[in-house]
């Protein structure tokens, strides 16, 4: 609840009006010099004293109210209604065996290659307040995480909590791209979009990821593709009996595939081969696919000029009573 004046610019006469109190309080009156004015007083029932100006006071402070009542305070809210014609996004992630690769950093620390894809993706989530977002998770199985949902937070907790190897260790991304694909059919929005990231090589499922973008394209629904891994062969822990070692083996990113599904999804492709690429990638998707937010807002006001009409009549009344009784002027 905020408060307001609708017309401040009367406030400058309650100034004005506070000047003219004090002034008229503490100024003294005209004088004349006569012989004998001494028992002037006596006639006139005594010296003059603050009390004879209470009547001044409350004049003042019934003009000070009737100002302020003329310049309409306000005390007034504002609602918002937000109408957005959202966009809906399934992220596919690739949690097989190979995305425990140590080649990706976050604060200057080796992770794994999921947990780099984890932190990037919950940025992005946060970022997409107006949008439904679903997840797939994929291995040699593709599931549905979560399906379409607007709670961000619930979508968060879903993509901490996911781990190597949760849907198998091989790569089956024909799957996840129906899975995703299926969760997009039929549904009204502006635009529906699939954003499939993976490390690895289709080796998993019944369905190729050429004919599952076929069919998935079909729909109207764009893919994005990122293929994520450096050059060259990348770093595993792995137990020995001498304990945790590294080794490096090569991972076999299939990039030919990748960007034939971006182009018959009418998407594109990019590759990741650091946390800061992957995260400029999902920048880049973030503004090409921005969603149209319309906000209206509507103020609730209440007039609040009786709270200061009324005192000021009733200082008004008690300056007429006064002046006509306990304070009565003879002429």
């Amino acid at each position: 609840m905020m408060f307001r004046f609708a017309y401040p610019m009367l406030l400058v006469l309650v100034v004005a009006v506070a000047g003219w109190l004090v002034f008229a309080l503490w100024r003294k009156p005209a004088t004349v010099t006569h012989s004998m004015t001494s028992q002037m007083i006596v006639m006139a029932g005594g010296r003059k004293t603050l009390r004879d100006k209470i009547p001044l006071a409350f004049r003042a402070g019934c003009l000070i109210l009737l100002i302020l009542a003329s310049a309409r305070p306000q005390c007034f809210n504002v609602s918002r209604e937000i109408r957005s014609p959202g966009v809906d996004i399934m992220v596919c992630l690739d949690t097989s065996g190979s995305m425990e690769a140590l080649d990706f950093r976050v604060n200057d620390e080796p992770v794994s290659r999921l947990t780099a894809v984890k932190k990037v993706v919950n940025d992005f989530i946060k970022k997409r307040e107006m949008d439904r977002i679903g997840l797939v998770a994929f291995g040699e199985e593709a599931f549905t995480q979560s399906p379409l949902t607007l709670d961000k937070g619930l979508l968060l907790d879903l993509v901490d909590g996911m781990e190597i190897g949760m849907a198998g260790d091989r790569t089956a991304i024909g799957a996840a791209i129906a899975v995703g694909g299926k969760r997009l059919k039929d549904l009204k929005a502006k635009a529906r979009i699939l954003i499939l990231l993976t490390d690895g090589r289709n080796n998993a499922g019944d369905i190729s990821p050429e004919e599952a973008a076929e069919a998935v394209g079909a729909l109207g629904v764009k893919i994005y593709t990122i293929g994520v891994g450096g050059k060259g062969p990348a770093p595993f822990r792995v137990n020995t009996v001498f304990g945790p070692r590294l080794i490096h083996q090569e991972v076999d990113l299939d990039e030919e595939t990748l960007r034939k599904i971006a182009s018959i999804g009418d998407g594109s492709y990019f590759r990741a081969a650091d946390s800061e690429a992957l995260s400029e990638i999902y920048d880049v998707i973030d503004r090409q696919e921005k969603t149209e937010i319309k906000v209206k807002e509507f103020f609730h006001f209440r007039e609040l000029y009786p709270y200061f009409l009324i005192p000021a009549l009733v200082l008004l009344g008690l300056e007429i009573i006064l002046k006509t009784t306990v304070l009565r002027v003879v002429p």
